[in-house]
C-alpha cells in the first residue's frame, strides 16, 4: 500500500531541505547532482551523473532508500552495495520518523551512502 498523499507532501518538504544542504554547487550540477523518487511506500535517493561512455546520457545511481511499514508505523532504511542490491542499514535498520532517515543519510557515519 502506498503512503498517504499527506505523508508524500511531508516527505517532499523534508527531502527539499536535505537537498538544499547536500546538493553540489549549481555550477557543477550538470556533472553530478542528487534527486529522489517516491514510489508506493518507498522513498529512494539517487545520484545523477553523465554516463562515462556517453556523456550526453544521464544515469541515476541509487544510494539510499526508506520504506514505510504502515503496520509497524516505522521506516526501514536501506543502502545499495556494489552488488546493486538493497541491504538493511545495520547501525539503524528502522526509524520512527522520516526525518531521522535523512539525518542518518546526511551523517553517513559508516560511509555507506556517500562513500
Amino acid at each position: 500500500m502506498a503512503i498517504s498523499e499527506f505523508e508524500v507532501k511531508r516527505c517532499e518538504r523534508e527531502i527539499q531541505k536535505f537537498l538544499d544542504v547536500q546538493r553540489p554547487p549549481a555550477h557543477i550540477r550538470n556533472e553530478v547532482d542528487f534527486s529522489y523518487r517516491i514510489e508506493n511506500q518507498s522513498v529512494e535517493l539517487f545520484e545523477i551523473r553523465p554516463e562515462w561512455k556517453n556523456p550526453e546520457k544521464k544515469i541515476e545511481i541509487p544510494f539510499a532508500k526508506a520504506t514505510f511499514v504502515k503496520k509497524e508505523k516505522l521506516w526501514k532504511i536501506y543502502w545499495q552495495r556494489q552488488d546493486l542490491k538493497w541491504h538493511s542499514y545495520k547501525p539503524a535498520p528502522r526509524v520512527r520518523y522520516f526525518e531521522e532517515f535523512l539525518s542518518i543519510v546526511s551523517e553517513d557515519a559508516e560511509g555507506c551512502f556517500f562513500g
